[in-house]
């Protein structure tokens, strides 16, 4: 039976995924607690969006895990996608836009198997320095954060790639890197054979971010709904340090969100994931405020270009919007109002991917010329290492 979802541009579902499992090391799992604290919920009740908090899964935390030195921590990793995975479903099935708190990169699977649950056709746009494309065998550290894409699309440890039951996740044409920078030779290797579109961060700057952002979505069919993960070191280091594998050059911070504001202005973008923003590098909390400020900015464009479609089309409310907390809610309150954000409400484009028919053939991107004819040169800090800075 089709699930009917009528899509509600005015509401806003967070969720947090406070998660350093896959990271290099712990931080990043406060960027949940940090963000709300710092008013971005009430920031976004002032431009106008109704905001319902789902709170928070359990938190991970990283450990050495040099039992598993190809593969750390995977074991909790897996626990938070098992546990963001249905948060994230029913807070799509709301028609709510998704804001997802991270967290390090590997949440991506679960957000994106959480879309699916609903819609078969999903691109996803990975703004991120570096490409994530090591496997177990290949990566120098065993850190799944640098290892999420290649899981992603199918290739790494089983427990991930099976996570979806049916990998890949995401086929690589349907994929645009954005803002790429980093890349282990491992990484180049494959990243030459797969058929995904790239980015770099040098392409970004010579075409203007914006125009590079519309590039990117205008080559999104308007069938297929899209995540955006915003790994936040694609900014430089120079005017944002706060991210746990920061890095100089790369996006500046303007190019971020000139960039930004275009992709969180598409109708088809069901879920924003912001991504390794680490507290721990950020004493002063100056980096926590251009975070939010950043994020507000672009939600402002999204509701000031699509909120108003809510009051066309009207539908009745979750009683979660409702009776959203201010705060941070246990994982026991957040699946509680989960459970009643459940109910959908009126259809618009979504139904259950598993009983949907297959649409137009995907977009083959090799009609398509990659913006950039060349990867970028490999760097000593590496997708997957520490930094000097760490």
């Amino acid at each position: 039976m089709a699930v009917k979802i009528i899509r509600q541009p005015g509401k806003i579902v967070l969720i947090g995924a406070p998660s350093s499992a896959g990271a290099h090391g712990p931080g990043v799992e406060r960027a949940p607690e940090v963000l709300r604290a710092a008013g971005l919920a009430d920031r976004l009740r002032e431009i106008g969006y109704e905001v319902t908090d789902l709170g928070d899964c359990p938190t991970q935390v990283y450990q050495p895990d040099d039992e598993h030195p190809r593969a750390r921590n995977a074991g909790a990793v897996v626990a938070t996608l098992e546990a963001l995975k249905p948060r994230v479903e029913q807070a799509v099935k709301s028609g709510a836009f998704v804001v997802v708190l991270g967290g390090e990169c590997t949440l991506a699977l679960a957000t994106i198997a959480g879309v699916k649950r609903y819609y078969r056709h999903v691109n996803l746009v990975w703004c991120d320095r570096d490409a994530d494309l090591n496997i177990p065998a290949t990566s120098p550290s065993g850190c799944l954060h640098g290892m999420a894409v290649a899981h992603i699309v199918g290739r790494g440890a089983p427990e991930l790639v099976r996570f979806w039951g049916e990998p890949p996740l995401v086929r690589p044409p349907e994929i645009t890197l954005f803002g790429l920078e980093r890349l282990d030779a491992p990484e180049r290797e494959l990243l030459e054979q797969l058929p995904m579109r790239k980015y770099t961060a040098g392409d970004v700057q010579q075409k203007g971010a914006a125009a590079a952002a519309q590039a990117v979505v205008e080559r999104i069919p308007e069938a297929n709904q899209f995540v955006f993960h915003f790994d936040v070191d694609a900014i430089a280091s120079e005017e944002f340090g706060a991210s746990d594998m920061p890095g100089t050059g790369g996006l500046s911070l303007d190019d971020m969100r000139r960039a930004l504001e275009v992709f969180v202005a598409q109708q088809n973008l069901t879920v924003l994931e912001v991504a390794e923003f680490n507290p721990e590098h950020d004493p002063d909390g100056a980096g926590t405020k251009i975070l939010v400020d950043l994020l507000v900015g672009a939600l402002k464009v999204r509701f000031d270009a699509l909120g108003t479609v809510a009051e066309e089309a009207p539908a009745a409310e979750p009683k979660a919007a409702a009776e959203a907390p201010a705060a941070v809610v246990s994982a026991d309150e957040g699946q509680a109002q989960a459970s009643q954000l459940a109910t959908p409400t009126a259809v618009e484009e979504a139904v259950p991917a598993e009983a949907a028919a297959e649409s137009a053939p995907a977009t083959s991107p090799e009609s398509e010329p990659t913006p950039s004819a060349e990867a970028p040169a490999v760097s000593s800090a590496g997708a997957d290492q520490p930094t000097p800075e760490e």
